[in-house]
């Protein structure tokens, strides 16, 4: 089984900074992409960052230039690095995988955090 446990979330000012970590675990043979979404409530679940394996990275249009993604392959982990917030970012942030897991037979997964909170006061 293949868990993904979030961390780095809470409350901030307005124009602060967080840094929201998201690490695998569990029988895992590769990590593809990896990424993070974020939903208010009654909204959908939108794309904030993603990372493929190779390294390239696609950000959402609200947080280009604010916002950074990037990850640690050794420690299975994936970072978004949040400066410039604004109350509009705040949501629940999820993390996303596609993973091949690591036992035969060898199955692609995809993979979600349980949420972390983020909440921007102005």
């Amino acid at each position: 089984q293949v868990q993904l446990v979030e961390s780095g979330g809470g409350l901030v000012q307005s124009g602060g900074s967080l840094r929201l970590s998201c690490a695998a675990s569990g029988s895992i043979s590769r990590i593809n992409a990896m990424g993070w979404y974020r939903q208010v409530p009654g909204k959908e679940r939108e794309l904030v960052a993603s990372i493929t394996r190779s390294g390239s990275t696609n950000l959402g249009d609200s947080v280009k230039g604010r916002f950074t993604i990037s990850r640690d392959y050794a420690k299975n982990t994936v970072y978004l690095q949040m400066n410039s917030l604004k109350p509009e970012d705040t949501a629940v942030y999820y993390c996303n995988a596609g993973v091949v897991s690591g036992t035969p037979p060898y199955r692609d997964l995809e993979v979600w955090g349980q949420g972390t909170l983020v909440t921007v006061s102005s």
